[in-house]
């Protein structure tokens, strides 16, 4: 036995080379993936934000390096997003490119600040309908944006304002290219049967390329990344900007909502997008390092002229699922897109956009639960209904404000039901009168309810309520016990409370609802209860 121990122990360093070989050779793939999907998402967001496409690709290489070297969350992918480009979008038309840098500068230090203070552990409240309304909404949301490449884009001058028109490509170029979508989406099914070796999703850009390639010689030109981007995408390393903005109370009054409102909608993407990628991987990432890499990502790129950006859901799902799991991936995503934008522009212009389109359907078709079409009559009503709010909101407003509003309607959903569940055990005797024994928690939600329980009229003069069971929580239950003890005693009758929670005493106490505490020495702790 000892023989073999140390023979099984001289094969465990072979044994981890090989892992570990395996493993960068997965996230160098993915990253390489990755890379290549970021091409035409950045362009389309630089269209929304109204700046520059390199300008765009170069956010998507510095958001992406930083935020992978700092990471809680290895194998998450950030760049440039429509989220943060939207919000932006009315500063840039507004105020110019100096006053966004100097936005995504204080973004950054909010986000930051967010993440020192470890404010990330509130996500843990974010309940699971919210989660997939999130992602079926962001699936419908993905899928939709997918036809913008079907579009041709053309700049035109506009009284001295260039402007970016799109118009859909003609009939045959549309069938052309949905023809080849269908096929990049069967390669990607199709080869991990065959081979796991390369990303399948690596495979079929680079066969839709060889593809495209081959049509052109015979006259039939598939839409290519400079077709939709209206120009050769080639450019250099971005460089270090200081922000040429004034320094005044007037720049902040101009900039401060931006940043506020872009750093918590990029943060509320980014934890999610974790949390999706910790579900996928059956792992667990550090929420607030995360919030930090972020806000990292994010201070970095504004003093190098970027428009800031956040976690990127669906290149981060490419990534997962072309097996990227460690920081390595996002590093290489960032580095390859960079030596794209400087070396390869001729390969990457010539990338067809039907096999991007298609790497990103099947990126909606592994993102959206479909199993939730099924939870009608299976789940609670409730839940489906936060689940269909959230996808809405997701996909006619911003996520952030899908985010917020189905925690709070999650949260008044549960108040009511929990309110509904408070019910009494009546006892009455000649000795002692009536007894309420109330079961539940009283709390806003239930106090009607509790309210409802007592008949001060009817009932004799010595009233005992009995809180052993119960749970007072917050200070509605304390006012409503007030209220009522005022009631009988205005209709004089004897009101009392016993056996109280130390938690309930001290609540009281606080609420200063008591004058004075009178214990008896009884069998069971008896609390008179009198109302000044």
């Amino acid at each position: 036995m000892q023989q073999l121990d140390k023979k099984s122990s001289a094969f465990r360093p072979i044994q981890l080379l090989k892992e570990n070989k395996k493993l960068l050779k997965d996230d160098f793939l993915s990253g390489l993936t990755v890379a290549l999907a970021l091409i035409p998402e950045s362009i389309a967001f630089a269209f929304v934000a109204g700046v520059s496409p390199i300008l765009s690709l170069q956010t998507a290489v510095m958001i992406g390096f930083v935020a992978s070297v700092f990471s809680g969350r290895p194998g998450m992918i950030s760049s440039s997003t429509a989220a943060i480009s939207v919000v932006f979008a009315s500063l840039i038309a507004t105020h110019g490119l100096e006053y966004l840098f100097a936005t995504v500068v204080l973004m950054g230090l909010i986000q930051i600040s967010i993440g020192l203070l470890k404010l990330g552990k509130y996500a843990r409240i974010i309940p699971y309908p919210v989660m997939l309304g999130f992602l079926n909404g962001l699936s419908i949301l993905i899928f939709l944006s997918q036809w913008d490449l079907f579009k041709t884009n053309s700049v035109s001058s506009v009284n001295g304002t260039e402007v970016v028109q799109s118009t859909w490509l003609p009939g045959p170029q549309i069938a052309l290219m949905l023809f080849f979508v269908a096929f990049t989406m069967l390669i990607i099914h199709f080869v991990p049967k065959l081979t796991k070796a390369v990303p399948s999703s690596l495979i079929a850009i680079i066969v839709m390329t060889i593809i495209a390639l081959g049509l052109g010689r015979f006259g039939i030109h598939l839409q290519n990344v400079q077709d939709f981007a209206g120009m050769e995408i080639s450019g250099g390393l971005p460089r270090f900007h200081i922000p040429m903005v004034p320094i005044n109370i007037e720049t902040i009054q101009i900039i401060f909502p931006y940043a506020i409102i872009g750093g918590l909608v990029g943060l509320s993407e980014a934890v999610l997008t974790l949390q999706v990628i910790d579900e996928m991987t059956n792992t667990r990432g550090r929420t607030n390092k995360e919030i930090i890499a972020q806000g990292m990502a994010n201070l970095v790129n504004g003093f190098f002229g970027g428009m800031g950006g956040d976690a990127m859901i669906g290149q981060s799902i490419i990534n997962i699922k072309s097996g990227g799991r460690s920081r390595i991936s996002g590093l290489v995503a960032a580095s390859a897109l960079m030596f794209f934008i400087m070396f390869g522009s001729a390969f990457i212009n010539a990338i067809p956009l039907a096999g991007l389109v298609g790497v990103m359907f099947m990126v909606v078709v592994s993102t959206f639960k479909w199993e939730s079409l099924r939870y009608r009559g299976k789940v609670p009503a409730q839940d489906i209904l936060v689940i269909l709010i959230v996808s809405v909101i997701t996909i006619f407003a911003d996520l952030a404000t899908a985010v917020i509003v189905g925690v709070i309607v999650s949260a008044l959903i549960f108040a009511w039901e929990k309110g509904k569940v408070i019910y009494a055990n009546v006892e009455e005797s000649e000795e002692e009168g009536k007894t309420y024994k109330i079961n539940g928690t009283i709390f806003f939600g239930s106090v009607l309810n509790y309210k409802d329980i007592f008949d001060v009229t009817t009932d004799p003069d010595e009233v005992t309520l009995d809180l052993k069971y119960a749970k007072v929580s917050d200070y509605s239950a304390v006012e409503a016990i007030s209220s009522l003890t005022k009631r009988y005693q205005e209709a004089g009758k004897n009101f009392r409370i016993i056996r109280l929670s130390e938690d309930c005493k001290r609540m009281f106490h606080n609420a200063n609802a008591f004058t004075s505490i009178t214990i008896e020495e009884s069998e069971e702790e008896l609390i008179q209860y009198p109302y000044v």
